[in-house]
């Protein structure tokens, strides 16, 4: 991932998934950030089959084509269906080791441990960015670099898709009707996300939930063109860059 700091962590968050697939006493994961309390993740849920993926997540497995890489592929569910269901060529890419080996297990054909950022001289008609994938940049200010890259790895007529949410719904409302965000020193969707796992804990880091007026701008700033596929029930939504 874009974030470096990733790069020195314990990988609890692969180590769950490889446990999962493994049948090795797999636990769910304990997840706390700097906005939201203490909650439990089920690892169950990164396995799930096409038909219990949200409709946003769906509709992104629909509209890929062609060579695909999928960034940040966890336990590779969205993946295996665009291999085995959809019969394209994917790439699957995870900085966890843990995850990548889970992936393979699972019967990936393409699947190996590589940051995106450092991903060099390959083309690829779509980049999926899923299950908020984006958000791997840790800060807005890495925004443009990252699309700068993301481009750079596309094929002419390619396209990035990508899940995020406007979390401005989790603030508490202000005396004028807006919203009261703590610190105005940095973009209210950077957050801090803390993981347990099986009594142990991992490294902080860096996460960004982008809402969709800030990302098209990133986009337009860096010569991509932004479009709105799909709104969830959420705040959520699916866009499309493209060039």
């Amino acid at each position: 991932m874009l974030n470096l700091e990733l790069q020195t962590m314990k990988d609890l968050f692969g180590q769950a998934i490889l446990d999962y697939q493994t049948n090795n006493s797999p636990e769910d994961l304990i997840t706390e950030t700097t906005i939201s309390q203490e909650d439990e993740m089920s690892v169950a849920y990164l396995f799930r089959s096409h038909a219990e993926m949200p409709l946003l997540e769906q509709k992104a497995l629909e509209l890929a084509r062609g060579k695909v890489l999928d960034v940040g592929c966890g336990a590779g569910s969205h993946s295996l269906y665009l291999q085995n269901k959809r019969n394209l060529q994917v790439t699957s890419i995870d900085i966890s080791t843990n995850a990548i080996q889970a992936c393979t297990l699972r019967g990936l054909k393409n699947a190996k441990v590589q940051d995106v950022m450092t991903l060099e001289d390959e083309k690829y008609d779509t980049i999926l960015l899923l299950m908020n994938g984006a958000g791997m940049c840790g800060k807005l200010k890495y925004i443009p670099n990252f699309l700068l890259k993301l481009k750079s790895l596309l094929s002419p007529g390619g396209q990035i898709l990508l899940d995020s949410s406007d979390i401005i719904y989790m603030f508490d409302d202000d005396e004028d009707g807006g919203k009261w965000i703590p610190t105005a020193n940095h973009y209210y969707g950077e957050i801090v996300f803390n993981i347990s796992y099986k009594g142990e804990k991992e490294k902080p880091f860096d996460w960004m939930f982008i809402d969709y007026n800030t990302l098209q701008n990133a986009a337009l700033d860096n010569d991509l063109q932004c479009q709105l596929i799909l709104e969830g029930k959420h705040y959520d939504y699916l866009a499309k860059l493209s060039f």
